[in-house]
């Protein structure tokens, strides 16, 4: 898999930075689209040492721009596909650029595939696209159910990827990992402002949303880790999905607890209204089986939850003040 060139789409991104990195350590050719912006910002590929910064050819552009999309997957073998419009949130107020950015924007990347002869697509799906669980752990098999916008933009380039493939034979797959947590994560999700707000010498009172909700928490590197085991696999199901999650259920609760240990958190938390999802829209319970990316691939995240939360406070109090901490902009993953 070594030399391969690859591009990575939403590479600015949380995900996307470390699975940049990751690609970078062993051994790959890597370009990336960044979203455009007039501050020629490169988001949180800038945490990256300059060594490995170097080593990546970055392109800007939007992943809704059909003919820049096919013109920079020329002599590409393999397409990490992460960009996309993923604050569940702003999916209410906003549900058109949902679907012109997350099935658009797979869509020009289908079409890319096909002009360029692409090896390999890994798209990116999430855990949402399940909603609320019918039975746990949850498997592949499981029915799709749009609990909110962003769940339904998602359910749809699934579909998509799953069409282009039986229509067309592109070599597409898709994969979901649950509820990724670490270092670089905007606040957009609970692990990182929980965080944020106990270290913040400005904020007195934590506010957060509803704390009954399970996950299945996933230390970013190890998601990272599981989009390259799947690119190398072979005997892959084309046209299908692949979830990467620990199996192990956890509550917002219950993970806040374990924050506020490894914090030493003295601080109240009190019920934000803002932060509370519409009830018929809130997944209430995520707990992933991996076992099908598992046997492919031998894919197993390998960091605890209470040791990934330590590096992500860690990295925390560090990056508390950097500016960038703030602009947490929600066009990428």
């Amino acid at each position: 898999m070594k030399n391969l060139n690859v591009l990575v789409t939403g590479a600015d991104g949380f995900i996307g930075s470390h699975l940049c990195e990751e690609l970078v350590k062993q051994g790959f050719h890597v370009k990336v689209l960044v979203a455009y912006n007039s501050f020629n910002s490169i988001g949180w590929l800038n945490d990256l040492s300059k060594r490995k910064l170097k080593s990546i050819e970055i392109i800007f552009g939007d992943i809704r721009d059909a003919d820049l999309i096919n013109k920079i997957s020329r002599k590409i073998n393999i397409i990490f596909h992460l960009a996309a419009l993923i604050a569940i949130p702003y999916s209410y107020r906003a549900p058109r650029s949902y679907i012109e950015t997350n099935v658009l924007g797979t869509l020009n990347i289908l079409q890319a595939c096909m002009n360029n002869s692409i090896d390999k697509l890994i798209s990116t799906s999430t855990s949402e696209v399940y909603g609320t669980a019918k039975y746990t752990p949850i498997d592949e098999k499981h029915i799709l159910q749009a609990q909110s916008p962003y769940a339904a933009s998602k359910i749809a380039a699934d579909h998509l990827i799953e069409s282009y493939y039986k229509t067309y034979k592109v070599p597409a797959v898709i994969l979901r990992p649950f509820n990724t947590y670490g270092p670089r994560q905007s606040e957009r999700a609970v692990i990182p402002t929980v965080i944020r707000q106990i270290i913040d010498p400005n904020c007195k009172k934590i506010k957060i949303g509803d704390t009954s909700p399970i996950r299945d928490f996933n230390f970013v590197k190890d998601t990272a880790n599981a989009f390259i085991k799947l690119a190398s696999a072979n005997n892959v199901e084309y046209g299908n999905a692949y979830n990467a999650g620990s199996g192990r259920s956890v509550s917002i609760g219950e993970t806040i607890k374990i924050i506020n240990k490894i914090t030493k958190n003295k601080k109240v938390y009190e019920t934000s209204k803002e932060r509370l999802r519409p009830q018929t829209s809130e997944v209430f319970n995520l707990i992933a089986s991996s076992k099908k990316l598992e046997l492919l691939t031998g894919w197993k995240p390998k960091t605890s939850l209470e040791s990934g939360l330590e590096k992500t406070i860690t990295w925390w109090k560090k990056n508390l003040n950097k500016n960038i901490i703030n602009n947490s902009s929600d066009y990428k993953i």
